[in-house]
This record gives structure tokens, C-alpha cells and sequence, in this order.
């Protein structure tokens, strides 16, 4: 038989099979669907993480040097106490890590944790657990900060302990919906502030909001919190290329302030977001080794309905077969028609799964924040292992289809 037969044969089969051929292959839709959403989920999980939530914390192109190392859990005893005896970093460590940065876009300070919660008020009006933070002008450029109306905080308002505050979208629009903020004065923990900027939205992260916070000057703040146990000092480099160069030097700057010996570890952290980066890495590597398992379960369960659909099939069309072993066709022929079938039946459940896989991540990320990208490589995948499947366990069902007996065949009702 040519080639275009044997696919043509196995086509007129299914079509006059539709709905068994739809419940044998129930098992493989389900199996590759699943693999090619939670594929998406986890792909697309990964490229958020490392577009935004690390850009949000820290910012693009930047390091950041503080007390305490970024860390996702919990610290055990021994890391807390070794922590706890590093130095604080101070507005001395700041202006080091500028001096040995002079192509470095922006060194600033920012206060650390615990970080504050307060009541933001204007006239009647009020907005709770507001985060405040303290900063220095150049934090502003680090973290990549547009301006919607009004302008950053200034070297002056710093210098001068200015009543003043930057807001974020969020408190904006809470508070003043339709009226201009810039030179409205809020309270917050009590005290006049006059608002001379409000931030673009940023939007959320995960459902975190970026938008809910309040600026002041770091030595306002300070007068109002006190110093934090974790003040840390933020660089943005103007490449990507520069960080790890940036890194250095500001470590070299740090050690030195710190007069710290060649032998002393470091009592301070340098560090970009890639923390976070890899703890969601190590996270979807538990998630990639647990996926194959089920997927396996799914596809075995599949492939035994599919073979024994198959042999069930051998059973119907045994007068078929001694029909045309009658006129000419070999055991490899038949051998050939019943892996076809089996074959293009896993495939065609192939396709179906990765359609309803890619639907399902689709409305995913249309009705939650998660993201989702379908990759070429899982769908490659997904495909490869429907066929494969139809080629695992069609060999038996069409082998016991080609040793059948022609005269035989031709006797069975």
C-alpha cells in the first residue's frame, strides 16, 4: 500500500468513529493540555519575575548594598545572630560607594526595615497602613520613578529637613480623586507634609500593589522614625554590562570604609534581585521534576485505552483484514494501516491537547495577574509525545492484526 493510502484508510476510520475516537484520546488531551498550561504558567512566572517584580524592588540596572542580605524565608538562629552583629550602613558608606561609582547614574539612600506604616490624611479624608519611606534624592532615579504631576524630592529638601512628601498614585487617588495634589498638605503620624509630587502608577505585582506609599526626606524621616536597623544604599549603573563592575568597586569601597583586613568576611551585602530570581528558579525546578511524573500517569492511563480501543478494533475488522490479506496485502501492510491509526489518533489528541492547553493559559492570564507563554519547546514536545505514544502502544495491537490468519479472518462474522 502507498503511503497516501494508509493515511487516508486511518483518516475514513476515525471520522467514522468520532466519538470513540474522542474518549480514547481523552486521556492524552488531558495529559498534554495540562503540560503545555502549567508550561506557560511557569515560563511566563519567570519572565515576570525578572521584568518587574525584581525591577520593582530594587530597579533596572541596579545594585543595592545594605545590613542585611535579601533573602526569600526565614533566617535561621546562626544567620540572624551573625546579621545582627554587622554595622549599620550609614550616609558615610553611601557617599564611599559614590566616590568609588563616578560613572554610576544615581547613589542613593533609602530607609529600611521595619519599614512604617502610617494614616495619611487630607481634610476628611483618610487612607490607612500607608507605607513611608525616608530617601534621598537620587533613590528616586533608581527606582525608575515617573512623575505625574509636581517633581521629586530635592538635594535641598533632604538637606534642609523639609516638611514635604512624594505620594504615590494610589494615596492620590484615594485621597484627592478630581483635585490637583501638588501643594495640598496631608498629614501623616500627625504632621503637616506638603505634597510637592505625585508618582506614575506602576501598577501591581502579583496583586501587590506599587503604588501605596509615601516619600519623605531621609532626615525628615529619621526625625520622625529614627534611624532604621537596615538604612541601604541604592546604585544604578546606565548598562546592564556596568553592574557587575559597579558591584565590585562598591564592595572594594565598602571593605575599605569598614577597615575591614583581607582575611574579614564581609559585614555588609552587595547585591542585585537576583535572590528572588533564583529562589522562583529553584521553586519551578521542583515544579518541572514533579510535572513529567503526572504527565507520565496521564499518558501511560492514555496509551492502555488507546491499545486496548485498538485491539478491540482488531476484533471488529477481522473479516477486513482476511479481505485484503485475501488480495495481496502483506503483514507489514496491515501492520503499517493499524500503527498509522494509532498514530494519528495520538497526534490528532496531541494537537487538541495543546489547543486546549493554550485556551486554558490564555484565560489564565486574561482573569488572574499570573502571566502565561507557550514556548515552542513544549508544544514540540507535546506533539512528540502523543506520536510516540500512538508508536509505543499501537505495535502490539497492530502486530496481532498482521498475524492473523487469512481464512480464519474470512470465517469471523
Amino acid at each position: 500500500m502507498r503511503p497516501i493510502d494508509v493515511l487516508a484508510t486511518a483518516v475514513a476510520q476515525i471520522r467514522a468513529n468520532k466519538l470513540r475516537s474522542f474518549f480514547t484520546l481523552l486521556g492524552i488531551i488531558v495529559s498534554v493540555a495540562f503540560l503545555i498550561a502549567v508550561v506557560a504558567i511557569i515560563q511566563g512566572m519567570n519572565a515576570y519575575v525578572r521584568e518587574n517584580v525584581a525591577g520593582a524592588v530594587i530597579g533596572t540596572n541596579a545594585f543595592r548594598v545594605s545590613r542585611t542580605p535579601m533573602k526569600v524565608g526565614l533566617f535561621d538562629d546562626e544567620e540572624w545572630r551573625r546579621v545582627g552583629r554587622r554595622p549599620r550602613i550609614t550616609a558615610e558608606d553611601a557617599d564611599a560607594v559614590a566616590a568609588a561609582l563616578p560613572d554610576a547614574e544615581a547613589v542613593g539612600l533609602q530607609s529600611g526595615w521595619p519599614t512604617p506604616q502610617s494614616d495619611v490624611q487630607w481634610r476628611d479624608r483618610t487612607v490607612g497602613d500607608v507605607l513611608v519611606f525616608g530617601v534621598t534624592e537620587p533613590y528616586q532615579v533608581v527606582q525608575d520613578y515617573k512623575f505625574e504631576r509636581g517633581a521629586p524630592l530635592s538635594d535641598v529638601d533632604v538637606r534642609e529637613r523639609r516638611y514635604v512628601a512624594v505620594i504615590g498614585s494610589e494615596v492620590a487617588e484615594k485621597l484627592f480623586e478630581h483635585v490637583d495634589p501638588v501643594g495640598r498638605e496631608i498629614r501623616v503620624m500627625g504632621e503637616r507634609f506638603t505634597v510637592v509630587g505625585v508618582i506614575a502608577k506602576k501598577g501591581r505585582v502579583l496583586g501587590q500593589s506599587f503604588d501605596g506609599f509615601v516619600l519623605l526626606p531621609l532626615t525628615t524621616f529619621e526625625m520622625l522614625y529614627g534611624r532604621r536597623l537596615t538604612t541601604t544604599v541604592s546604585v544604578k549603573m546606565r548598562t546592564a554590562d556596568d553592574v557587575a563592575g559597579g558591584m565590585a568597586r562598591a564592595e572594594e569601597a565598602m571593605r575599605v570604609a569598614h577597615r575591614l583586613r583581607p582575611t574579614d568576611e564581609n559585614d555588609f551585602s552587595v547585591e542585585t534581585a537576583d535572590a528572588l530570581v533564583a529562589f522562583w528558579q529553584q521553586l519551578t525546578r521542583v515544579l518541572f521534576s514533579v510535572i513529567p511524573a503526572v504527565v507520565a500517569v496521564g499518558v501511560v492511563v492514555g496509551g492502555i485505552v488507546i491499545m486496548n480501543i485498538m485491539l478491540m478494533a482488531v476484533t471488529e475488522r477481522t473479516r477486513e483484514i482476511g479481505i485484503r490479506k485475501s488480495v495481496g496485502a502483506t503483514a507489514r501492510d496491515i501492520r503499517r494501516q493499524f500503527l498509522a491509526e494509532a498514530v494519528m489518533l495520538t497526534t490528532l489528541g496531541g494537537l487538541l491537547g495543546v489547543a486546549g492547553g493554550g485556551a486554558f493559559a490564555g484565560l489564565i492570564a486574561v482573569a488572574t495577574p499570573v502571566p502565561a507563554r507557550i514556548t515552542a519547546w513544549s508544544v514540540g514536545l507535546a506533539l512528540a509525545l502523543g506520536g510516540s505514544v500512538g508508536l509505543l502502544f499501537g505495535v502490539y495491537p497492530a502486530s496481532r492484526a498482521s498475524r492473523l490468519d487469512p481464512i480464519t479472518a474470512l470465517r469471523a462474522e
